[in-house]
């Protein structure tokens, strides 16, 4: 059975961008875009499985979604959508910033209020290509989650497993889907407290860090990555991270380079609205020229 939603954003938001961030890769089973534009979605939510559809009707939302979770979706669509986001808290401080915010007015921070939906793919991440760690992601809801409800099932769309069936994946099925020991052991890890890392979706900013850290194998990158897109952070700035730094310090400065005690330093005057600071310089487009070639996907199945 479909439920539906129908919300009025309360300024300009970019669907595309926004939902953007919730996508592992191309062939991600849980997130797919319609030949139709429609944005589709597959969860796991405190009520059940979850399929969602958000689409464009005039200048409202409409929301569609079967299956248990359905319900709970909807309710969550306007802060999936950033409605609990202040963009008019941000005030640019550098030129480059200033311009990347007024070309990009529906840009928002999502909320989905789902903390394990995305520390998992945010671990298979961890060290990695994008690539390796997306292929690893696809092939574990391929083999290991569950068909999303509602029509999203002829489109194959997976549900990721539970924590007990995240627990249930043999150590042979991480080592096909490309995933070393210390990743698949941090998320075997998180997975058994997952009703306490839950709970941080609902935390300010130090108490939720704190709360996923807490965690062998989680640190402020994993913890920020996640923080991000499960409670729509905006000073959840990623630290660690191989190229962000070298993005922000060039754009910022010109100069190549940047470590993240200088990033931190240059985002200083953003205090509070770091992340979204991060995201606009992203969104500007000018990053440093590439002098090293990309890194080799390693594939751990040979090994």
């Amino acid at each position: 059975m479909c439920v539906r939603r129908v919300w009025s954003p309360p300024g300009p938001c970019d669907l595309a961008r926004n939902l953007g961030v919730l996508q592992r890769g191309p062939g991600d089973p849980a997130f797919q875009v319609g030949a139709d534009g429609a944005f589709w979605r597959a969860s796991r939510t405190p009520a059940g499985p979850g399929t969602l559809r958000i689409a464009r009707k005039g200048a409202d939302v409409e929301g569609r979604a079967w299956g248990p979770g359905a319900e709970w979706l909807l309710d969550g669509l306007p802060a999936l959508l950033g409605a609990d986001d202040d963009p008019s808290a941000f005030v640019p401080r550098h030129r480059l910033v200033h311009e990347a915010y007024r070309r990009h007015p529906g840009l928002r921070l999502i909320r989905t209020g789902l903390v394990l939906e995305s520390l998992i793919p945010s671990i298979l991440e961890q060290k990695v290509t994008g690539v390796e760690a997306y292929r690893a992601w696809r092939l574990l809801l391929q083999r290991h989650g569950e068909p999303a409800p509602g029509p999203a099932e002829g489109m194959r769309m997976r549900v990721m497993p539970d924590p007990r069936g995240w627990a249930l994946i043999p150590s042979w099925e991480w080592h096909r889907a490309g995933v070393d020991v210390k990743r698949s052991s941090t998320i075997l890890r998180a997975v058994r407290v997952a009703r306490r890392l839950e709970e941080a979706a609902s935390m300010d900013l130090a108490a939720a860090l704190a709360r996923l850290q807490v965690i062998p194998g989680i640190g402020p990158w994993t913890a920020a990555e996640t923080l991000q897109r499960s409670n729509g952070m905006p000073d959840a700035v990623t630290v660690g991270d191989l190229h962000l730094p070298g993005i922000v310090g060039y754009a910022l400065t010109g100069v190549r380079g940047a470590d993240d005690e200088a990033m931190l330093e240059l985002l200083a005057p953003y205090a509070g609205q770091r992340y979204r600071a991060a995201r606009l310089i992203l969104l500007s487009g000018r990053t440093p020229p590439r002098r090293a070639p990309r890194l080799a996907v390693r594939d751990f199945r040979g090994m």
